[in-house]
């Protein structure tokens, strides 16, 4: 959850003298001058009297003769100076602690670079920045269900600010009065673009038609996150589907698309991120929540019933040809690379038929209002 950075004041630290106040103490307590002790030392006398006077700071050298002479440590001379030194050093300590609180609980550098907010040199004006980006959002009342390759329950400050995002730009999308019911024919007409890459292009419109506002915001960097079920206000009648295209494929594309109607339909959410989905597969496969298991199941019956992937897996194993995926694919019109992308799930073999796994970025942010990309998407 995002908490702006408070200003606390800075530690002050209690009353520090200088070393030369202790050599003068050492050297009464002796009845020695500052002469006595240059001779002692074998160092020149106005070289002692600078010391003294705290117009030269303690070297380590000068520290070990120091030692030697009053028969104390190196240390204890050094550590004097060093907090005589800091403590005449008027640093803005409170302005600096409340840039660091900032940076710590958002990711300032990416916010300003992709122009989500302005940077300003002082902490205030930067917490005014990020106060006004997130105010969007009442954090009490917030409803989110995304799907990340990160394990963690609580969303990380990348995956907030990227979530904020989507609301930002789901708020100017006109769509249709959303009801519920409708859902299902949502569904399956979704399910009919599943078959061409081009048909990509024509998801806005259908879940406009049905009252979904639908974004693409490229992902940050470290939040790992796939896609997210938002909702605008309080109430779940302002469904919003974001998708990161964080891999530019078409069957990760079409699992994240269908997982997060899961979400919506379930209205999976509360006012804190709840459990953060795993991938589907591969390197970030990680245990998952019930309710991400869920939506992954019903992701994957949307696009091919599971008693018909079963089958082909059953009748085709342990030798699949590429011939019989297009056939599969084309008995279920579906895309062969969202059959490729089940069989990568169900075999655990992440390297079968990886060409037929087709790039559809170029092709989703036509239609869709977008935020990002200013650099290939990772694979």
């Amino acid at each position: 959850m995002y908490q702006h950075a408070t200003n606390q004041p800075p530690r002050r630290p209690a009353e520090v003298f200088p070393p030369g106040d202790f050599i003068r103490e050492e050297l009464d307590e002796r009845d020695w001058t500052q002469g006595d002790l240059a001779k002692i030392i074998g160092r020149p006398e106005a070289a002692i009297n600078l010391i003294v006077n705290d117009k030269r700071g303690i070297t380590p050298d000068t520290a070990v003769e120091l030692a030697a002479a009053f028969d104390t440590s190196a240390e204890y001379w050094l550590n004097l100076d060093t907090a005589y030194r800091l403590s005449k050093v008027a640093a803005p300590t409170d302005e600096i602690q409340r840039r660091a609180s900032i940076y710590r609980t958002s990711p300032v550098k990416e916010m300003v670079r992709r122009g989500w907010i302005n940077y300003s040199e002082s902490a205030e004006g930067l917490a005014f920045e990020v106060e006004k980006f997130y105010s969007v959002v009442d954090f009490n009342e917030m409803k989110l269900a995304a799907r990340s390759s990160d394990s963690g329950s609580t969303p990380t400050a990348e995956q907030l600010a990227w979530c904020v995002r989507c609301l930002h730009l789901a708020r100017s999308i006109p769509v249709r009065r959303y009801v519920e019911w409708r859902l299902p024919e949502c569904k399956a007409k979704l399910r009919k673009l599943a078959a061409f890459p081009e048909s990509v292009a024509a998801v806005p419109k259908v879940l406009a038609e049905f009252g979904i506002r639908y974004v693409l915001v490229e992902h940050i960097k470290r939040s790992k996150i796939d896609g997210a079920a938002l909702w605008l206000g309080s109430e779940w009648d302002k469904p919003v589907i974001a998708l990161s295209l964080r891999y530019d494929r078409i069957d990760w594309f079409w699992h994240t698309l269908c997982h997060e109607l899961s979400h919506i339909e379930h209205k999976d959410g509360s006012s804190a991120l709840i459990d953060v989905d795993m991938s589907v597969g591969g390197d970030d496969a990680a245990p998952l929540s019930e309710i991400e298991a869920r939506a992954n199941r019903e992701a994957a019956e949307m696009l091919i019933p599971v008693g018909k992937i079963d089958s082909y897996i059953l009748r085709k194993r342990p030798t699949f040809s590429r011939v019989s995926v297009l056939q599969f694919a084309n008995a279920n019109k579906i895309h062969p690379g969202i059959v490729v992308g089940q069989l990568h799930h169900r075999l655990g073999n992440y390297q079968l038929f990886r060409d037929m796994l087709v790039r559809i970025k170029g092709i989703a942010i036509t239609t869709a209002l977008h935020d990002g990309w200013g650099s290939e998407s990772e694979e």
